[in-house]
């Protein structure tokens, strides 16, 4: 054993070794020196075929019959025909070759690997009497408080119990754009602190923090195998042995034992066999680069096929959060600073739109003194601010409050609420004086990336959402999608992902991991704009860690390139035996040439893999038809 793993150890040595001595036997020939030229062959061959040897013997005891064997039966029948100088080359191609593909693939991880070289390993973790202590990052426990200061790694994930600072978040969400964060915000472990100083109470640490899931996901996805290696697996098991056989018979009817050991050599099924798990590898790395999660080969597979995107329609296609979508003003500039100093107290989500609106736009309403307020439920609020009476709240309030709306006025306050928004009216002393639209606002860049995915594949987009059939319609019109269903229950949008797989689609549902993970779980794709949530992480079969419509398109389009690169592979692997088998019949292939061709084509599919480290979608339209709005699932029926 302890010879073996010295054997394992030094592989790279023992190649160059055996490189020189080939160099050295070819020497011996040129200058007529025989002895040299013999003994220099004999031992390249022999001290090269060890580690070979042994792995075709670890092979044999598990029941395996690898490509090692059909090398080693192949160097030892060129020794019984003294071709001493074919079997150190064969064997040398052999190593090296092995050597060649480490190191490529050792590029195609280089994402799994920059990832766990950023994990943290030390903790500044604050003391109860104000000291700070460096420990290993193990040994920090859920609710200890640690000290990061510019330049170091957030240790845990955690709330900003204190401080702020400006962090590189990269690690998680694949965006190195800085981050601004105070306290009550969220951190995750391996992010960087670029500026700033912070402290932080630990609510998930080890490896149960949102990097060490990101790291733990990518490397059992690189591990999770697609149908085509699958396949290629179930194949290569029959494959191998069956070159050995045919090598028997050929030895047996034509009576020529170097061809015997020249289709043993050229048979090796190995560009075959590494073509496509290389491709989801690669393919796979450069999505987790990107802060695109994707849980494995299936997925990849599967995703690429995928020609009907569903998507819910708050916090998917919208923000997930209202905001003062449009404001009209009839005159008194300081209306919304007194809606703005009215609604401050407020928990009502318009209301905070409204404050937060006022304070984005540097509108003064902290000093405003706000009396005699009186809530009106379902109508809104009053007051007097400044000795003005001031009231915010629907139409049915102004009404109340004797406050006429002339026809422009009219005419905008429905425009508004055509536009799917919520409106929110302000009088001062009995006049109108600002419409609000406050609305859950549509995701940036949102209509333009559902061209590009419409472009590169998808047939149909679908939005589903609880909502009103006026904002589902409104939203999904201004975004293009191909249908709208409005007014469903989560149960109901499961029916609906159903009834597209029945009718033969294959359906990818996009949600953001929580509320709609029963439709992530039906759907035969699961995609969650995660924003590196734990939920997002764990339920759904790809993971948008930035909850960015840009990694969509990036996911999409990997997947895609990703299998017609392992396509590429598996022609050229095949097409590498079938050329070898010409050359053999035609005179022109020989043991050594075969064995380059093949140690050559080996690295041909590593190198077309590696392609995919540096993919990024192409930026392509399209236009879309418009949208058809259907309330339930029952009217596909």
């Amino acid at each position: 054993m302890k010879f073996q793993r010295w054997i394992q150890h030094h592989t790279n040595q023992i190649t160059a070794i055996t490189a020189g001595l080939i160099i050295l036997g070819f020497i011996g020939r040129f200058t007529g020196q025989t002895w040299l030229d013999t003994t220099a062959f004999v031992l390249a061959s022999i001290i090269a075929a060890t580690p070979i040897i042994i792995r075709a013997w670890e092979a044999l005891r598990v029941k395996t019959i690898s490509i090692e064997l059909l090398v080693s039966i192949a160097v030892i029948g060129a020794f019984v025909i003294r071709e001493f100088d074919e079997s150190a080359i064969v064997t040398f191609l052999f190593l090296f070759g092995t050597f060649l593909e480490e190191k490529t693939l050792a590029r195609t991880r280089k994402s799994i690997k920059s990832l766990t070289e950023m994990a943290p390993t030390t903790a500044q973790v604050v003391q109860p009497d104000g000291s700070v202590d460096e420990t290993d990052v193990d040994f920090v426990d859920e609710g200890d408080v640690v000290l990061v200061k510019t330049g170091a790694q957030v240790p845990v994930d955690g709330k900003i119990v204190s401080g702020s600072a400006y962090l590189n978040e990269a690690s998680v969400t694949g965006e190195s754009k800085l981050v601004t964060k105070r306290p009550g915000e969220l951190v995750y472990s391996g992010t960087m602190v670029d500026n700033g100083t912070i402290q932080v109470t630990a609510t998930k640490v080890g490896d149960d923090t949102t990097f060490a899931k990101i790291i733990e996901l990518v490397e059992d996805a690189q591990d999770t195998k697609s149908h085509v290696e699958k396949f290629i697996d179930r194949f290569s098991t029959y494959y191998t042995p069956a070159v050995l056989i045919l090598a028997l018979l050929v030895g047996i009817f034509f009576r020529d034992f170097k061809l015997a050991i020249t289709v043993l050599v050229l048979g090796c099924p190995g560009a075959l066999v590494i073509g496509a798990p290389v491709s989801n590898v690669a393919g796979i790395g450069n999505g987790a680069k990107n802060g695109v999660l994707i849980k494995g080969g299936e997925v990849v597979d599967t995703f690429s096929k995928v020609d009907t995107l569903v998507f819910d329609k708050t916090g998917t296609l919208t923000k997930g959060k209202t905001e003062v979508a449009s404001v009209q003003t009839y005159g008194d500039s300081h209306a919304l600073a007194y809606a703005a100093a009215m609604e401050r107290e407020s928990n009502h989500p318009l209301g905070r739109a409204i404050v937060a609106y006022v304070t984005e736009h540097e509108l003064a309403s902290d000093s405003l003194v706000v009396k005699a307020t009186n809530t009106i439920k379902g109508q809104g609020m009053t007051a007097e601010i400044e000795n003005h009476d001031v009231a915010v709240g629907n139409q049915t309030l102004m009404n109340a409050e004797g406050v006429i709306l002339n026809d422009a006025q009219q005419k905008t306050l429905i425009a508004i609420q055509h536009q799917g928004s919520s409106t929110v009216l302000v009088a001062v002393d009995g006049a109108l004086q600002a419409i609000m639209g406050i609305a859950d606002v549509i995701r940036d860049g949102v209509k333009d990336d559902l061209r590009q995915l419409k472009a590169m594949g998808v047939e149909r987009l679908v939005m589903l959402t609880g909502d009103n059939e006026l904002t589902a319609k409104t939203v999904g019109s201004q975004l293009g999608m191909d249908e709208i269903h409005a007014n469903l229950l989560p149960e109901e949008k499961v029916t609906f992902v159903k009834q597209l797989q029945d009718d033969g689609h294959t359906v990818a549902f996009v949600g953001d991991g929580i509320n709609d993970s029963p439709s992530i779980a039906t759907a035969n794709i699961g995609i969650a704009m995660g924003g590196g949530t734990d939920v997002a992480v764990e339920t759904s079969d790809i993971v948008l860690m930035q909850s960015s419509f840009g990694e969509l398109i990036h996911a999409y389009g990997l997947a895609k390139k990703t299998v017609r690169n392992t396509r590429e592979n598996i022609i050229i692997a095949i097409g590498t035996v079938v050329f070898l088998l010409i050359g053999l019949i035609f005179g022109y292939i020989y043991m050594a040439s075969g064995m380059f061709v093949h140690e050559a084509s080996i690295l041909v599919v590593v190198l077309n893999a590696m392609r995919l480290i540096r993919y990024t979608p192409k930026q392509i339209m399209a236009s879309n038809k418009p949208a058809k709005l259907i309330k339930s699932p029952a009217a596909i029926n």
